[in-house]
């Protein structure tokens, strides 16, 4: 299957038929690979997502660099599987950042003006809008604001959408898919109490829009990665994430992009704590990563079938 040029494409199918598709971020070619063998295993269309911190990284610091060397991995990866595989820019901030996935190939780009007033966010998104869409990518944006830590940017408040604005913001922008704020946050602590997200809300938004919704800051952190992960060391004590019930829900309600981040996170650290511990003398990076990566494929695999997109191909 080609790599995806367009990640509106496959979500129009996922809106019309009423399931989600993972957005599933990657820093490396390992997390890439974990990602797309299960996708295929799975028989499922998927995202793949790089922050603007990923990209940084993958170029040393050089982002031109970086989107190529992202776009020119996920191609290689992508021919060698018969699933379609779309590549995102997530919460995309910087101009320069944005210009360089699009001229790199991205199937889409986020722009993320969601901290700025609703006027300036509007007037930011279109013009982005209009850029990427001459060359036929995708644009996705967001309104209202997630609290927590999303790549090195620091949210301490969060900001629900207001769908009125939903619509008439859908409307001025063409934006293909929008990601409204309705109660998750990033990062591995969400919830101080009980998870609540404004159903209602989303329900609104969707009817006044009509287009794909997207929900960010949607990991699980299941308990049993945590407990594993701080047995062996790691102090992430009161981690705690979106129930499945939730997400099912989510998606009922129209959410069609699930972006998952920190539970492929601690899969990883979770696991190669536990290898190492229990295999002190291994110096071998391969055997050390094989075993924990099966885990986070696996981790990915349990999301697809949660998102409903297992056989959506």
């Amino acid at each position: 299957m080609p790599y995806v040029k367009n990640t509106k494409e496959i979500l129009d199918k996922a809106s019309r038929e009423g399931y989600a598709i993972g957005a599933f971020n990657f820093n490396n070619m390992e997390f890439l690979q974990a990602i797309l063998e299960a996708a295929e295993e799975e028989n499922a269309p998927v995202i793949v997502a790089t922050s603007e911190g990923a990209i940084k990284y993958i170029g040393r610091g050089n982002i031109e660099a970086g989107t190529e060397f992202a776009v020119e991995m996920v191609k290689t990866f992508a021919e060698r599987v018969s699933v379609p595989v779309a590549l995102h820019l997530d919460h995309g901030r910087n101009f320069n950042i944005i210009m360089a996935a699009i001229k790199a190939g991205y199937s889409s780009v986020m722009i993320d003006a969601s901290h700025l007033p609703f006027e300036e966010n509007l007037r930011e998104t279109k013009r982005i809008v209009e850029i990427a869409h001459a060359v036929g990518i995708s644009v996705e944006a967001e309104l209202g604001k997630l609290k927590g830590i999303e790549d090195n940017v620091v949210e301490k408040e969060s900001v629900l959408v207001d769908p009125e604005e939903a619509k008439v913001f859908v409307k001025e922008t063409e934006v293909d898919f929008l990601a409204p704020a309705i109660g998750t946050s990033h990062g591995a602590f969400k919830f101080k109490g009980e998870a609540q997200l404004d159903f209602d809300r989303l329900k609104k938004v969707k009817e006044y829009t009509q287009i794909p919704l997207v929900l960010h800051g949607a990991s699980m952190v299941p308990q049993n990665l945590v407990e594993l992960a701080n047995k062996y060391g790691a102090e992430l004590s009161g981690a705690k994430g979106v129930p499945e019930d939730m997400l099912r829900k989510a998606i009922e309600l129209g959410i069609n992009k699930i972006n998952t981040d920190t539970d492929l996170r601690i899969t990883f650290v979770a696991y190669l704590r536990k290898v190492l511990s229990e295999d002190r003398s291994q110096i071998d990076p391969r055997k050390i990563f094989k075993p924990v990566f099966e885990q986070v494929k696996e981790t990915v695999r349990e999301r697809i079938r949660i998102f409903g997109s297992s056989g959506k191909v």
